[in-house]
């Protein structure tokens, strides 16, 4: 089947945060929502459990985690076990759980900036202390990558508890490759670190890059460092709003302690049409509907790429390996007068002048960045990058 994804779907007027939270006219580019109808066979999943008509308390059935050890046996070739899965509401919940069940107020956290903004304050909630390795840009290749020596230093020095990992990585789109991930996992576990890995953005991978999203936890277990992964369907699907996720750890300790800060930070039900989506997600109509979604963000990717580089050609754009977040070096402009080097200016100027609603780097600790939103129909994407263009 043939999916069209360049029908525009109005979704002001919806409690929508991506269109409602922006000013009519706006174009919204920014929060981590797609624009794209969620696929037939989890509409249909929703809607024949709708028409049951009672919505109560529910249990969590056999088939969800059956649905979920399919698809990361199938897609991905790891085979999580059934007991070392837990649920709840969201992989931001689940990252805060986590951090709250495995460390104490006061210990490290460590990850790469720029890094998820929620990042910054699921560490901060649960009183512990934030440890930033800033990632190294080549503005010349742009590319990050990790300097691995610098980081064992920091660790060193810091002695954090836990290192929170986001792969792939948003906002700079790198895919870590197996060698980067061996590497961290052989000096988390030298230095006694537990990596925490959030998994949400691992479909959406560059169809022509040859690489596929490398789970952590295969790695980990191979290499004895103590991991725990966060993942969901939301973000592939475009199904937040139903509040879903779940976590995978193989120590036993670790998902006691972690199912004890569910219940304590009351993050432990998901609602009746959650699980009924992800069963659905999770099958091979899912899958063929999720090929042509990634292929078509892909291809957004290069139109917005070569649109930028032949009108801005002196602005770096990372490479694009994974998820469906460009980000763009505006150092260059935003050097300039009147934005003192804040990024986070010239988006405010573009949101109120230019009517596009982007991130500026500051939110995700490097300034003279912008974040865009891919996920949208092209029609979209080509009227936002004329306003940003115009500017």
């Amino acid at each position: 089947m043939i999916y069209d994804f360049n029908k525009e779907i109005e979704r002001r007027g919806t409690n929508c945060v991506k269109w409602d939270e922006a000013e009519e006219g706006v174009l919204p580019l920014w929060v981590a929502d797609m624009d794209f109808e969620t696929a037939p066979c989890v509409q249909e999943a929703i809607l024949q459990r709708a028409q049951h008509g009672v919505y109560g308390y529910n249990l969590v059935p056999e088939s969800f985690y059956d649905a979920i050890i399919w698809w990361n046996s199938h897609r991905h070739g790891w085979t999580p076990r059934r007991e070392w899965m837990l649920y709840t509401s969201g992989v931001v919940p689940a990252i805060s759980a986590i951090i709250k069940g495995l460390c104490r107020p006061g210990d490290g956290v460590l990850f790469f900036t720029p890094a998820y903004n929620c990042f910054f304050s699921s560490v901060r909630n649960n009183g512990c202390r934030l440890v930033e390795f800033p990632l190294t840009w080549a503005s010349m290749d742009e590319y990050y990558t990790i300097d691995f020596e610098a980081l064992e230093q920091t660790i060193i020095r810091e002695k954090p508890r836990l290192l929170l990992l986001c792969n792939p990585h948003n906002p700079t789109g790198r895919v870590w490759t197996f060698e980067e991930l061996e590497t961290l996992a052989q000096l988390c576990c030298r230095h006694d670190v537990i990596v925490l890995s959030d998994e949400i953005h691992c479909e959406f991978v560059d169809p022509e890059l040859g690489r596929r999203y490398q789970p952590f936890a295969p790695i980990a277990e191979k290499a004895d460092c103590s991991w725990v992964i966060a993942n969901a369907p939301n973000k592939a699907f475009n199904i937040a709003g139903l509040q879903t996720a779940y976590i995978v750890a193989s120590d036993k300790d670790f998902r006691t302690r972690i199912d004890r800060a569910i219940n304590d930070n009351e993050v432990c039900d998901i609602n009746c049409f959650s699980f009924v989506a992800l069963q659905a997600a999770y099958t091979p109509e899912g899958e063929e509907w999720l090929d042509q979604l990634v292929a078509y963000i892909y291809a957004n990717y290069c139109f917005f790429r070569e649109t930028m580089k032949a009108a801005r050609p002196e602005l770096p754009i990372a490479h694009l390996e994974g998820t469906y977040l460009a980000w763009v070096d505006v150092s260059s402009w935003a050097s300039q007068p009147p934005y003192d080097g804040s990024s986070e200016r010239l988006a405010t100027e573009l949101r109120l002048k230019r009517k596009v609603w982007i991130n500026g780097g500051e939110m995700y600790g490097q300034g003279g960045f912008l974040r865009v939103n891919l996920a949208t129909q092209r029609s979209r994407l080509a009227e936002a990058l004329r306003r940003i263009l115009s500017a």
